[in-house]
């Protein structure tokens, strides 16, 4: 299956004046790609009544389904995204990943001043690569992506436009779709995955966010110029969480002896084990959440392709033992983690289906 690290790189041929033909994309003047956090594919299928232009945009030869990367985490995806590569490549492996320079944990979507974005992600991306060639490059987001650790690493390269509202997006990039000759116009949408997170990703106010979102999709497909393409992808999917199906590490610690840090995310925890405690770490929480979660070293996790090929670099940013939830099942600790993320209903992370598998919607002018 085609993965979210093949959606730029498809764009950018488009541009070519002599794109060949049997591409994922066909030849356009300006390409708008609409990432829509949160969006997975199935969710979509399950609320298709909801987003009637989406559901039309199926009937496109070119629309499929792409699987999004492991972790299935938005860190990740972005990565994949911008570089065009797989997360064991361009090396944002995770929500929580371990600095082995400095032997700490930090989160990719929040940052660390302390990490510079080019070194931990020196690879050109996309962007940067299609301004080479003399194109334009417009990406469309809030105020504070600008200049962020998580943009500057995966996302840098051409303008960045601040708007607000998702309705304000749109006109930007309708805007500099009709400015510009040949361009890549990126457009970058939260509150889809905001709701779900908050309220559930079956609950009405995320179908309503669904609704707002095939509304501007309709729009900004009809304000392109022709020979335009607009692309409707998103980053991963979700799974509602029940709160009883937690596990708390806050209430049983033993399943963190040997572990030195813990990195990752609830559906998807990254384990950095003392030297030798690996084995026994992997199989405690095997012994105790074997029928929830998949647990497996780092060595196997690589072997088995969790992250793609993995570069020397990237290797020791991965945690000794990773787990994959396999159900509706979660694992936190509550000494460590924030109140609101304590408190979040939809989550994502792991491998299932419903976490990996994203649409990637074309719409031709």
């Amino acid at each position: 299956m085609r993965t979210l690290a093949d959606v730029l790189p498809a764009a950018a041929l488009s541009l070519e004046p002599k794109g060949r033909k049997g591409g994922l994309l066909p030849k356009a003047r300006t390409v708008v790609v609409l990432l829509v956090d949160g969006l997975g594919d199935q969710l979509l299928a399950a609320s298709h009544g909801h987003a009637p232009f989406l559901r039309r945009l199926r009937q496109n030869p070119h629309s499929t389904t792409l699987t999004s990367g492991f972790p299935s985490t938005t860190a990740t995806s972005l990565g994949m995204l911008g570089t065009g590569l797989l997360p064991g490549a361009h090396g944002l492996v995770g929500l929580e990943v371990l600095d082995p320079d400095r032997d700490q944990v930090f989160n990719e979507l929040m940052w660390d001043p302390a990490v510079d974005p080019r070194r931990w992600q020196p690879a050109p991306t996309v962007f940067e690569q299609v301004v080479a060639a003399g194109r334009d490059v417009t990406r469309i987001g809030p105020a504070f992506f600008d200049g962020s650790g998580l943009t500057e690493a995966v996302q840098r390269g051409g303008r960045f436009v601040p708007a607000q509202s998702l309705e304000e997006r749109v006109e930007v990039a309708i805007a500099a779709a009709r400015r510009s000759r040949s361009s890549l116009i990126y457009v970058y949408w939260g509150d889809l995955d905001k709701i779900g997170h908050e309220q559930g990703c079956r609950s009405w106010n995320w179908t309503g966010e669904l609704e707002r979102v095939d509304a501007c999709a309709q729009q900004l497909a009809a304000g392109l110029p022709a020979d335009s393409l607009m692309v409707v992808t998103a980053d991963h999917g979700m799974v509602d969480v029940p709160f009883e199906n937690r596990l708390d590490l806050a209430t049983e610690p033993e399943l963190l002896t040997g572990v030195r840090h813990l990195g990752g995310e609830p559906r998807s925890l990254q384990l950095y084990c003392e030297d030798g405690a690996t084995d026994d770490v992997a199989a405690a929480l095997t012994a105790r959440l074997g029928d929830d979660m998949i647990v497996v070293t780092r060595e196997q996790a690589v072997d088995e392709g969790w992250f793609g090929p993995v570069s020397s670099h990237v290797l020791p940013r991965i945690g000794n033992v990773v787990t994959a939830a396999t159900g509706p099942v979660a694992v936190v600790d509550s000494r460590t983690a924030r109140p609101q993320t304590l408190r979040l209903l939809g989550l994502h992370g792991s491998r299932t289906s419903v976490e990996t598998e994203i649409p990637m919607l074309v719409a031709q002018s």
